[in-house]
């Protein structure tokens, strides 16, 4: 079942499996992907890791674990819904016997959309009932039209970030310089050859993504992430969709020097009976 809201321009549905967004339209225009061949998701929620660790295995509690599925299992959950009011949905994830199996940690982790003008904001809220301390990571992967219009093409788009920013990727065990001290990123297939463009610690706290032929564009506002990515499968022409992802930080596998998660770099750490709280915000015009 989806949970609709909207306002007078604004129409979002999101799904209690996965507590993941579906749909977001103002005045009648789709800017979420609605999934298919390419990638059968639209803005999947990435928790309790971003991304795997070597082979899937980590260290917990002095134990080996193995997080079954890539970018922790929040994604392929059932929530619930919790509350819904005129302008925002919140949904609910609890620990189960079958979460402590991958992920030894007991958690409550409520997700809420908030209707705007304008578009969505998107708040997390971890809160820890167990005794110890709990570590995890958080990411949006909303996946956005690319191109937004009919007869406009993927090649017309770009990312643009609110900063100058130098971006690197490491290709063959080079590091290879994808912006130098700009803001734009023309997209094109090829550009994702090598996976996800990542940026750690960006200057900018919001980024978009426009085209010279259109009036329309997406805009996402992350002033408390530490990582963004970009990414759109390589090669493939069915893919008409960029995705702006903020993370709470550079995934899991970035921390791999390490397989005990008390010790990976980037995990945030949450005290027993304590809240973290993360959002961004997704503007559309």
């Amino acid at each position: 079942m989806l949970y609709e809201l909207h306002n007078e321009q604004m129409t979002i549905t999101a799904d209690p499996f996965g507590a993941e967004l579906h749909s977001l339209c103002r005045e009648g225009r789709e800017y979420l992907w609605q999934a298919g061949d390419a990638w059968k998701r639209h803005a999947p929620i990435l928790f309790p890791f971003i991304c795997s660790p070597m082979e899937n295995r980590y260290r917990a509690f002095g134990d080996t674990y193995t997080m079954r599925a890539n970018h922790g299992f929040a994604r392929d959950l059932m929530f619930t819904l919790l509350e819904q009011t005129p302008d925002s949905l919140t949904f609910e994830l609890k620990d189960t016997p079958d979460t402590l199996a991958q992920y030894p940690y007991p958690f409550r982790f409520t997700v809420r959309y908030t209707l705007l003008p304008d578009g969505v904001k998107v708040s997390h809220t971890v809160y820890n009932p167990g005794k110890a301390p709990m570590f995890f990571y958080i990411g949006g992967h909303p996946a956005f039209n690319c191109p937004l219009l009919p007869g406009e093409r993927f090649e017309d788009y770009y990312v643009e970030y609110a900063q100058s920013e130098h971006i690197t990727q490491r290709i063959d065990g080079k590091l290879v310089t994808l912006l130098e001290d700009g803001n734009c990123l023309d997209m094109t297939r090829s550009l994702f050859d090598h996976d996800a463009i990542i940026l750690d610690a960006p200057r900018s706290k919001a980024v978009s993504l426009r085209s010279e032929k259109s009036p329309h564009s997406v805009t996402v506002e992350f002033p408390e992430s530490g990582c963004i990515a970009v990414w759109s499968p390589t090669g493939d022409d069915r893919a008409a969709f960029v995705c702006l992802e903020p993370w709470t930080s550079l995934p899991v596998y970035a921390d791999d020097d390490t397989p005990d998660l008390e010790e990976k770099a980037h995990a945030i750490r949450l005290a027993p009976g304590e809240e973290y709280s993360y959002a961004y915000t997704i503007r559309v015009q």
